[in-house]
């Protein structure tokens, strides 16, 4: 695909008059079929698949240096594995389920159908450009919907390729690609669409929500926040720390549900560091040159980790870059060094924001209901890691902390189970989609009851007398 020839929308006026044509398209048309709706996700999966390697290509073009492997494994594989979950189960989502009634509302029958509600508009993120614009896209698009897309100005090939990508697949009127930047954004997210999903920082969650509030506009927002890792005295701590570093160290830490800062037991602590060094230094041997380790997207976000290192070390925290032969990596490259700053202070930034780069806080606790105590005093995580054997401390840790997801003795694995619903709550968002989740959210559940012809509604009206008072007396019965 060549990028210039990219067919995307630049402006607001544009933009308005795009949304337009979409919900007189979608008024006309009516729901889509299964069988098109199938054709549709069909037509976008071949199409990612046969695109694959064009997007690794504009991805790491756009970040500098980003592993073609790692826009396979991230971006391209979540997309194929939730375009198979839905076309296998599409068909039993739509059919309409029939409920019960109450016995005083008998013969009559109810059922909830599920109707798309229109236009959805999508605000996807660049840390997964493609992953978190196309995701979203196909559950809309599951649950019959039209789409307009606005992603991310920070990654502005792989921008562009989507909306030359999408523009070869479906009309403008079932499917649209908003250019431009932060000013492009909050008019996109002021539009009146009948859905808005954001990805993307808390900060600008609540900017995207106050836009979409005049319109009423129900949104969902993935946020992100600080996902705590709480690993247990009795953990494998071999395979915790290998399994926190690869979730920690995947695209260079610039991932939502990335660990934030662990917790280890105090009498344990210098092992996990130990082994996380191992287990680092044996995925990237080397960092500058390195083609598999991922640079930081912007020099805007490389300055932000910079500074958050250099605070802590100057606030007396133990920082240690793992680097290999002691070197760190060259500012140019904008590659930073995995690194771990043991015991911080909890006023330091790395502590306060979340980081979306490849610093670690290590904490230490000596009971876990510490640990429990700490998560549970700060805003809610779009995810928790939990490492140990003992069901008891697994199950207290998951009864007393509330996050979007969880995954146990592994991290991030939350993200691909496609019949998990994927979301955040309080701080970390609202709302959530993949699989059956995310076609419930981009559709209406409508309600329908079917009176039957022998009912007793004409015994409930006036004039009030000694029949009612006996109907009434068996509604309001205990």
């Amino acid at each position: 695909m060549n990028i210039q020839d990219a067919k995307g929308i630049t402006g607001m006026n544009e933009a308005e008059e795009v949304l337009t044509r979409q919900r007189k398209a979608f008024i006309l048309a009516g729901p889509p079929s299964l069988a098109d709706r199938r054709r549709d996700i069909e037509k976008l999966r071949d199409a990612i698949r046969s695109d694959a390697e064009a997007f690794a290509e504009a991805i790491c073009a756009d970040f500098g240096c980003r592993p073609r492997q790692e826009t396979l494994l991230a971006e391209i594989w979540p997309i194929l594995a939730a375009a198979r979950h839905t076309l296998n189960n599409l068909g039993g989502w739509m059919r309409p389920k029939s409920v019960g009634v109450g016995l005083e509302l008998l013969p009559g029958r109810a059922r909830v159908q599920c109707q798309p509600v229109g236009v959805v508009g999508i605000i996807s993120p660049w840390n997964y450009p493609v992953q978190l614009a196309l995701m979203p896209l196909l559950a809309a698009l599951a649950a019959g919907n039209r789409i307009m897309l606005k992603p991310s100005e920070l990654t502005p090939k792989t921008s562009a390729l989507l909306a030359q990508f999408l523009s070869g697949l479906f009309p403008e009127e079932q499917a649209a690609v908003v250019l431009g930047g932060a000013e492009i954004g909050s008019g996109f997210a002021g539009l009146p669409f009948d859905h808005l999903l954001f990805t993307g920082s808390t900060a600008v969650g609540r900017r995207v929500m106050q836009a979409a509030a005049p319109n009423l506009t129900p949104v969902t927002l993935e946020l992100g926040g600080k996902s705590p890792c709480i690993v247990a005295g009795d953990a494998d701590m071999a395979k915790a720390s290998a399994s926190i570093a690869g979730g920690k160290l995947l695209n260079a830490g610039q991932t939502c549900i990335a660990p934030d800062y662990v917790f280890v037991p105090k009498d344990r602590c210098e092992e996990f560091l130990a082994l996380y060094r191992s287990a680092a230094q044996k995925l990237y041997p080397s960092l500058d040159g390195n083609a598999d380790y991922t640079s930081i997207v912007s020099e805007t976000h490389y300055n932000r980790l910079m500074r958050m290192i250099d605070e802590a070390r100057s606030r007396g925290a133990r920082v240690e870059e793992i680097a290999p032969a002691g070197q760190a990596p060259s500012a140019s490259g904008r590659k930073v060094a995995p690194t771990l700053v043991v015991d911080p202070d909890d006023d330091l930034a790395l502590m306060r924001d979340e980081i979306f780069g490849p610093v670690l806080p290590v904490k230490t606790y000596g009971a876990i209901e510490e640990a429990i105590a700490y998560v549970n005093a700060h805003p809610r995580p779009l995810a928790l890691y939990y490492f140990g054997r003992n069901a008891e401390n697994r199950d207290l840790v998951l009864a007393r902390t509330t996050s979007g997801g969880v995954t146990v003795n592994d991290t991030l694995m939350h993200i691909v189970v496609e019949n998990l619903p994927f979301g955040g709550v309080g701080a970390s968002g609202m709302g959530a989609y993949h699989g059956e989740d995310g076609f419930r959210t981009f559709s209406h559940r409508k309600g329908i009851f079917l009176q039957s012809r022998l009912n007793s509604r004409s015994l409930l009206a006036p004039p009030y007398g000694r029949v009612f008072e006996t109907m009434l007396k068996f509604l309001l019965r205990r």
